[in-house]
């Protein structure tokens, strides 16, 4: 019965626990579609992208009028930056 008892509350427990989705890479409109939004944003050069937690992330964005380096989400329907952090 405790065997029971215990393996009962380990599936009810599990059963809440939604799987992490996996990062992805944007696809070819979606990546042509966020380099006009970081261009149109003043930045000139950045590294990778990808679907993370809802946002697009974008590393290593360079600003074109410092040559600063920023980390950015992007809002993925509106595509405007919604957190910018120095890289």
């Amino acid at each position: 019965m405790k065997i029971g008892s215990t393996l009962l509350g380990l599936l009810l427990a599990t059963s809440f626990v939604s799987p992490a989705l996996a990062d992805r890479d944007p696809t070819d409109q979606e990546r042509a579609s966020i380099e006009t939004a970081l261009r149109s944003e003043g930045f000139s050069d950045w590294g990778p992208i990808e679907l993370d937690d809802e946002a697009w992330e974008v590393e290593g964005a360079v600003a074109t009028d410092s040559g600063e380096g920023y980390d950015l989400k992007l809002d993925p329907t509106t595509l405007r930056i919604i957190e910018q952090t120095e890289d």
